[in-house]
């Protein structure tokens, strides 16, 4: 029997297994080195108790005792303020808000795509190329920096890394110009936090193409 999501008292995270904003939580979590109970979710039936606890029964959604969070961007800066090593933002005011805008924009911009490439059809060819066409535009921001816009790893990394490693699964080819993007993913790739980060459906991912 599975207990009440509102009885349990270890940090909670209700995540579907492949979808970008669970993992960008996950990998949040997985920098931080937190010890949390993963709860997979079907989105096409969501738990009762993820229904009891967030009225959109929404993922990520987090639980942490009597605290239930949703929202990807709440839950990501409230583990960041939780557990506050090492931090994932930088200290002061204008690099924080500098990567929360790119955060939106990268919302809107590159995930909108990704959406329309994993609904396939007709439409996932187009959304295909305009998203090639926002991560190329992107090459001088991966040039800048160790990690994306800042020297130090972030949140707006544990936003990028998830949407580069589906690249291949996406059917995205970036060429040779996209070369600093691919090389800044495989920087984070390699790290003990990216493979803690990621489902078994996650990793198949890049198994599946490698094998094609």
């Amino acid at each position: 029997m599975v207990p009440s999501a509102r009885s349990r008292s270890v940090l909670t995270l209700y995540t579907t297994a492949d979808d970008v904003q669970c993992h960008r939580a996950r990998l949040v979590l997985a920098a931080k080195g937190v010890s949390y109970e993963r709860v997979l979710v079907d989105p096409a039936r969501p738990p009762e108790d993820l229904v009891d606890l967030n009225p959109y029964a929404s993922t990520p959604t987090l639980v942490d005792r009597d605290l239930t969070l949703f929202d990807t961007s709440v839950v990501c800066e409230y583990l960041d303020e939780r557990y506050p090593h090492p931090p994932l933002m930088p200290i002061d005011p204008q690099s924080r808000a500098r990567l929360r805008v790119a955060a939106v924009r990268i919302e809107k911009d590159w995930l909108t795509e990704v959406d329309i490439i994993r609904a396939g059809g007709r439409p996932a060819d187009a959304a295909r190329k305009r998203l090639r066409g926002h991560l190329l535009a992107s090459v001088p921001l991966f040039k800048a920096a160790k990690f994306f816009l800042n020297p130090e790893m972030s949140l707006a990394d544990c936003l990028v890394a998830p949407v580069i490693w589906r690249l291949p699964w996406l059917g995205v080819e970036l060429g040779r110009e996209g070369k600093p993007v691919v090389d800044y993913g495989e920087r984070l790739f390699h790290s003990q936090g990216f493979a803690r980060s990621m489902t078994d459906q996650e990793r198949a991912m890049r198994q599946i193409h490698e094998q094609e």
